[in-house]
């Protein structure tokens, strides 16, 4: 009897180290994953952020910056933007859009101003923009704060003006400062700030060169700007045209002048080089006919030597001493 007493308390003894290295163990996982991440948890806990430890532990299986995820998340709650059944603003898509190559805290922090600004934008758009290469924080704020671009713009064409000529044929050079917005539904696949500029420069040109006189445009310069803005040139961009300003026109060559002072001197050239060609077709004729004549006389000559030859051959033959016996007779 005592010796199964013995035994079983044996038993019990190592149940009861089994058990108790087994809570030491679990308790020592569980004091280094609150070590970790209990700061994290906390944190999103007392943001009403909706960030499970458990999924915080997932994400470095996962190789995702947990902090990154949570910041995202508090952000959001703090910012008032929505519950995630609302913004769809959830866990895992903001993982997966982290893993995705997103900048995650760059389409939140888009999708706070636009609420701010009271700006359409859901959460796939605004990741949809990021992963496309866009910077979707700069397209928000331009879309809030619209900027202004110079057209043309010196840092990329290397000129600082553009040149027009009117009908008059004296030439303008203008400078323009073109304000644009955002267009965050045409973002993805829009043209860039390199076409805007190229079409308000085509715009400018066409305007400048319809005008009867140079005169006409700087009396009154917003008149190429209405003509600008009228050919909607932020058709199929990324940004909205707010408003074209003329900064400066200079007046720059008489070109017409120019191009008539060259072209009156193109026709003398080519008078010149016409009487020089019948010059030389009337020196060619001129010693044509002197040839023409050289020969007449040649032949003359020759018709001249003949004649000598003729009348010994008819002194020989006795034709000529008849006919002149027989006129003697006659008479």
């Amino acid at each position: 009897m005592l010796g199964n007493l013995l035994l079983f308390a044996e038993v019990n003894i190592v149940y009861v180290a089994a058990i108790i290295g087994a809570v030491l163990i679990f308790g020592g996982i569980f004091a280094l994953v609150m070590m970790k991440y209990g700061g994290l948890w906390l944190q999103t806990y007392m943001s009403r952020a909706n960030v499970s430890l458990f999924s915080l532990i997932a994400m470095s299986f996962r190789r995702v910056n947990a902090r990154i995820i949570t910041q995202g998340k508090i952000m959001a709650m703090q910012a008032g933007i929505g519950t995630e059944k609302d913004t769809g603003i959830t866990t895992r898509r903001l993982e997966a859009h982290y893993l995705a190559g997103g900048n995650v805290l760059a389409v939140i922090r888009s999708l706070i101003a636009t609420h701010r600004a009271d700006i359409d934008l859901d959460f796939d758009r605004a990741a949809a923009i990021d992963l496309s290469g866009r910077d979707v924080l700069d397209a928000v704020q331009t879309s809030v704060y619209p900027k202004v671009i110079d057209c043309p713009d010196p840092k990329r064409g290397g000129r600082g003006t553009l040149s027009a000529i009117a009908k008059n044929g004296v030439e303008l050079k203008v400078r323009a400062r073109v304000t644009v917005r955002t267009n965050i539904e045409q973002l993805i696949g829009g043209a860039t700030e390199e076409t805007i500029i190229a079409r308000v420069g085509e715009g400018i040109i066409t305007a400048i060169g319809s005008s009867n006189s140079h005169l006409e445009v700087m009396e009154n310069p917003d008149r190429i700007s209405k003509a600008v803005l009228a050919r909607g040139l932020d058709a199929q961009t990324a940004f909205e045209i707010v408003s074209i300003d003329i900064a400066d026109i200079d007046v720059g060559e008489n070109i017409g002048a120019r191009l008539q002072a060259d072209q009156a001197e193109a026709d003398t050239r080519v008078a010149r080089a016409k009487a020089e060609q019948r010059r030389a077709m009337a020196m060619a004729r001129e010693q044509e006919m002197k040839a023409a004549v050289a020969k007449n006389r040649a032949g003359v000559v020759l018709a001249e030597a003949e004649v000598p030859l003729a009348m010994a051959t008819a002194f020989k033959e006795g034709n000529l001493y008849g006919k002149a016996k027989g006129n003697g007779k006659k008479g």
